[in-house]
């Protein structure tokens, strides 16, 4: 089981350079977990005081649950805080998801990138694909049947198959302790809203753009990171791809700067808000000609969509 072939900094930088740019704050991984929580509040304010702002609130909202779950995976890295202690209890309670599952599994992911064990290689095997086949998965992304499957699928599927003399509560105790974050973020929002008379915030403003945009958007960035990367690939320089991502982009599809792929697979351990840095670095010493990047997401989606319809297979 061969590991994915890596890259030292000591490479590419001096150490004058690296040490800013590995260098975690103790302010600005916690600052940016304010700043998405304080964008959702601003765009469901937005949507109450002004319901025909709604589309444009659930896809802000979307992108910044998108962002919590990046913000998450910074601290996957160790990168949210230079205090370990600190970086996890920010990571595991103040995003949207579960730290402690999540790290092994990514990190895997790091170690394996585009080899055969790869963990996420799933995601990236199938393109390129048929325009056909990305519009009907962009279309069950946006009508909640990615979001059924992938969450609420298999908790039916066991309710359905309990034998005959099975008891429901153990199943349905066992799914609230399972989502005990969902289901508690829920009483808490419809307890605070509803005697204000919008008890609908919760259901519209943070369900449906998680079971919506927040799957489209998580697609699109998945396909922009791996799609079209060789298995086995064995340069470390293009084991992911970067995309350049214009303010829109950053706003609705790519936060926190997670359009940097190659160089946070290069650099695993630097904080989000330094990938840029690391980017100018290397472009500065001629490096980024022989990354893997992507002039922006449209293009990236073209060539994953490029397969000829004639030959292509149902997805």
């Amino acid at each position: 089981m061969a590991a994915a072939a890596r890259v030292r900094p000591k490479d590419y930088f001096t150490p004058e350079e690296w040490a800013p740019l590995s260098r975690r704050s103790s302010w600005k991984g916690p600052a940016l977990v304010a700043h998405a929580w304080a964008v959702i509040l601003a765009a469901a304010l937005m949507a109450v005081v002004w319901p025909i702002t709604i589309p444009l609130a659930v896809m802000i909202i979307g992108a910044r649950q998108l962002g919590l779950a990046i913000l998450m995976h910074d601290a996957a890295h160790g990168a949210l805080h230079p205090n370990l202690k600190v970086n996890d209890w920010v990571g595991n309670h103040l995003t949207t998801g579960d730290l402690m599952a999540y790290r092994p599994y990514h990190l895997g992911h790091h170690k394996y990138a585009q080899q055969a064990e790869d963990p996420d290689l799933v995601l990236s095997a199938p393109f390129p694909i048929t325009r056909t086949s990305l519009r009907r998965k962009i279309v069950r992304d946006l009508t909640g049947q990615t979001y059924y499957k992938l969450k609420w699928s298999g908790l039916v599927d066991r309710i359905r198959n309990r034998r005959p003399d099975e008891p429901l509560w153990p199943i349905l105790k066992d799914a609230v302790v399972r989502r005990k974050r969902f289901f508690l973020g829920m009483l808490i929002t419809v307890a605070l809203t509803a005697p204000l008379g919008a008890w609908w915030v919760w259901p519209v403003l943070w369900l449906l753009p998680q079971a919506t945009w927040l799957p489209m958007v998580t697609r699109l960035r998945n396909i922009a990171e791996h799609a079209l990367v060789a298995k086995d690939e064995p340069d470390p320089l293009r084991h992911a791809r970067t995309t350049r991502a214009n303010w829109l982009e950053r706003a609705l599809l790519a936060p926190y700067w997670v359009n940097y792929h190659c160089e946070h697979h290069m650099f695993m351990h630097v904080p989000c808000y330094n990938l840029p840095k690391v980017r100018h670095h290397l472009q500065r010493k001629g490096v980024t000609e022989r990354m893997l990047s992507a002039p922006g997401y449209v293009h990236v989606l073209k060539l994953a969509s490029g397969k000829p319809e004639r030959v292509a297979v149902a997805a």
